[in-house]
């Protein structure tokens, strides 16, 4: 699920302040935030959209079942991929020009998407949406936080932003299957065309520009060899799953996939200023809470992706009724959101994590009992929302702990790291399990098996999140934030 973990980042958890505390916002400042949010909001609904009318738009321009999680793999590659290059570019020459320009490419790219007359012409919308998305989000996100002074302003903001980017996910289901049923697939790329035209041109008169002095060095380099080496990686074990590992294809990009993400740890390992800092990986808070990050948002987004196929293949659901499945998770999600600060208070947010992660693999064991018979609805529906409760735990827990801890020099490597492992998380998530439930001989089995495997892999890291997080040490006070465990360095 496409939830912005990003926090602020100052070194203690800021006091606790009441609404009146809170200074008023201009009405210029409410109408920066609004497009701020509002397109934050938008890369939100982009990512759940469409989930329900896979099916659909897969009878409508022939692609395979399994070939439908392109649809999804096209749009998170390159929004994950170029994100933290983007932010870079965003420092070096202006964060509201490039703003500009990424909604200006994601409401393009929409276009196409609504209008895609073959597969080819839809992904390519896809992924110059993502591309989109990849500009919109880091330049955005820094907007936000240069408008508005650190303190309870911008906690404000931030806070706002966050649960308009929780909604956005569950109006997105909701949406995307009451559109599917009365217009048709391509009404929920055209949503999206619409909002985007909608924010585009309030933004330049409201927007201040806003760069960083220094002149930031740009691991061009870097970007490139993740995002091919990941491309080539999605591709090989797509493949695989439908022809198998002798395929010349299949073995040269599996070859080129490894050589290119070797390259990249190189690159990066040299780079004055890298996408992603090799040092900073070895702090144990850093390391185990991105693999947190990693394994919920990849599971979770294999049970979207396969529960939205199973639900209308299987039990033969309309994309209306599918949506309100996920509109109930999403909910439950967005309540969970609001109690998990609670719960990080009592427990910390390492326990949290582990807890959370837990919780998940527990309550999805419960779609390995899915069958053909219609009543599997109530069991789809109950099992996925718990364990989106749990989710929705691990996402705020997993970013806390990562930059807990961290000193303030390096705390935009480490929500960089926090935001890169979200996008990542989603991107692979997919193809590697996701396509296993169209090539198992049937649908239903292959449903069951993919919801094993995640069981397993969630409940696994969580285990071993657990011995590589101890010892538990939470910080006095709010507990919101962690101090650093002896000897987590």
């Amino acid at each position: 699920m496409a939830i912005d973990t990003t926090s602020p980042t100052p070194s203690s958890t800021p006091s606790p302040t009441s609404p009146l505390d809170t200074p008023r916002m201009s009405t210029r400042d409410k109408l920066v935030l609004f497009i701020l949010c509002a397109a934050q909001f938008m890369v939100a609904l982009d990512f759940s959209v469409l989930n329900v009318a896979l099916p659909v738009l897969g009878a409508d321009l022939g692609m395979s079942q399994s070939a439908l999680q392109w649809a999804v793999t096209a749009f998170a590659l390159p929004s994950g991929g170029f994100l933290l290059l983007f932010g870079r570019i965003g420092d070096l020459y202006g964060r509201r020009k490039l703003f500009l320009t990424g909604l200006a490419l994601f409401a393009a790219a929409s276009v196409l998407a609504t209008f895609a007359w073959d597969p080819a012409s839809f992904l390519a919308g896809r992924a110059l949406q993502g591309l989109g998305a990849a500009v919109i989000v880091p330049t955005g996100m820094s907007l936000l936080t240069t408008t508005f002074a650190e303190g309870p302003a911008r906690d404000r903001a931030l806070g706002i932003s966050g649960t308009l980017m929780s909604l956005g996910f569950t109006i997105g289901m909701v949406a995307g299957g009451v559109l599917t049923d009365a217009l048709g697939w391509r009404s929920t790329m055209g949503l999206l065309a619409i909002f985007a035209l909608i924010v585009l041109p309030l933004a330049p008169g409201l927007l201040p520009e806003s760069r960083t002095p220094e002149r930031p060095h740009l691991d061009v380099p870097g970007a490139i060899t993740v995002t091919g080496g990941l491309l080539s990686l999605i591709y090989a074990l797509t493949t695989a799953a439908d022809h198998g590992f002798g395929r010349a294809d299949v073995i040269a990009t599996l070859v080129a996939g490894i050589a290119l993400l070797t390259a990249f740890a190189v690159v990066e390992s040299r780079t004055r200023q890298p996408l992603v800092s090799l040092p900073m990986l070895r702090r144990r808070t850093v390391a185990w809470g991105n693999l947190g990050g990693l394994v919920t948002f990849s599971m979770m987004s294999t049970v979207v992706f396969v529960l939205t196929l199973y639900l209308q293949e299987t039990l033969r659901l309309s994309a209306w009724e599918t949506g309100l499945v996920f509109g109930v998770q999403g909910v439950v999600s967005v309540i969970a959101g609001s109690l998990t600060p609670r719960v990080i208070s009592r427990l910390g947010a390492r326990r949290t994590l582990v807890v959370s992660l837990a919780g998940q693999g527990v309550f999805t064991a419960g779609l390995l009992f899915l069958n053909a018979h219609t009543w599997s609805v109530w069991l789809a529906t109950a099992a996925v929302s718990v364990a989106s409760m749990f989710h929705l735990g691990a996402i705020i827990s997993y970013g806390l702990t990562v930059t807990s801890g961290v000193p303030d020099e390096e705390q935009g490597l480490a929500t960089g790291l926090v935001t890169s492992t979200q996008q990542v998380g989603l991107t692979v998530g997919i193809p590697l399990l996701g396509v296993l439930a169209t090539t198992a001989g049937d649908l239903l089995s292959g449903t069951r098996t993919v919801m094993a495997l995640n069981v397993a892999i969630v409940l696994a890291a969580a285990a071993l999140i657990a011995l590589g997080l101890r010892p538990w040490r939470a910080a006095a006070g709010s507990g919101a934030v962690e101090a650093e465990a002896v000897g987590s360095r």
